[in-house]
């Protein structure tokens, strides 16, 4: 898979993609990375990509013509004859969409994913209308710059292609992954499955974690732990990740795959609390 960033700090990424999974993957050839410097494609002395906004207001916006340069010279396929289940062009910005699991998940399908970083006020609207396929936002704040957010939706979108995470399950027993029927037909005990005592999250948040010590400055890990029942196991874990997403996130739980006994489970949490 293939990733191009278009920003005019290209010395960002240079040490978020020398550590870690980026690093192996991008060295094993299962992902590239390039950044293109969007100063390149100016054609003035100042190298000058901004203007003021029509109309006035605070600020400065990225003019159309450097970025409309930067992405033609990409030889992406005209937006008019993309075809966007091989190929898109991002647009990273406060204005768009929220970037979830599942649009990293549609992401990790593709062979190539240009990202334009946003700067100042913004980017001028027609680069968005002749050249990105969507807008995407990583959360409801404002960065400086668009950079942070493509560093996010590369790690995000990275680790679901095949071969870069050591195990193929890590990536779907974890916070948003799918639910555990999906899992257990995506995983079959005959293909290497996962401990009997994981459990799918369904669109949750994930279950807590133990390690080594078993105590540690007098907090010890749950009984049910050490206890060697996966069914009690994983139905801990389902438990706990249900409580942990209403306190956290309960946006989460109206969308999540939730069983009856789910639903029990979260009404005697719900009691408990009305009762204190």
């Amino acid at each position: 898979m293939r990733f191009d960033i278009v920003t005019i700090f290209p010395e960002f990424f240079t040490s978020i993609f020398a550590h870690g999974v980026m690093r192996r993957a991008i060295a094993n050839g299962l992902v590239s990375v390039d950044c293109h410097d969007l100063r390149n494609f100016t054609h003035d002395r100042h190298r000058t990509v901004d203007d003021r906004p029509f109309g006035g207001g605070e600020g400065m916006v990225l003019k159309p013509e450097p970025l409309t340069e930067a992405i033609e010279s990409l030889g992406v396929t005209p937006k008019s004859n993309r075809d966007t289940g091989r190929e898109s062009v991002i647009l990273l910005s406060a204005q768009g969409a929220s970037f979830t699991q599942p649009v990293a998940s549609r992401l990790a399908t593709l062979d190539r994913v240009v990202l334009i970083c946003g700067r100042y006020e913004g980017v001028d609207e027609r680069v968005n209308i002749l050249h990105c396929d969507q807008e995407l936002s990583i959360g409801d704040y404002v960065l400086s710059g668009g950079e942070l957010a493509a560093a996010v939706v590369i790690d995000a979108t990275m680790r679901l292609i095949p071969g870069v995470l050591g195990n193929e399950a890590s990536s779907a027993y974890e916070s948003f992954g799918p639910a555990q029927s999906d899992l257990t037909a995506q995983f079959s005990p005959q293909g290497g499955a996962p401990p009997l005592s994981t459990h799918g999250s369904g669109g949750l948040l994930d279950y807590p974690h133990y390690t080594r010590p078993a105590d540690f400055r007098g907090l010890a890990i749950p009984d049910v732990l050490a206890g060697g029942n996966h069914d009690q196991i994983r139905r801990w874990r389902r438990e706990r990740a249900l409580e942990k997403t209403l306190r956290n996130r309960p946006d989460l739980l109206e969308k999540a795959d939730l069983s009856a006994e789910d639903h029990r489970f979260l009404r005697s949490i719900q009691s408990q609390e009305s009762e204190k």
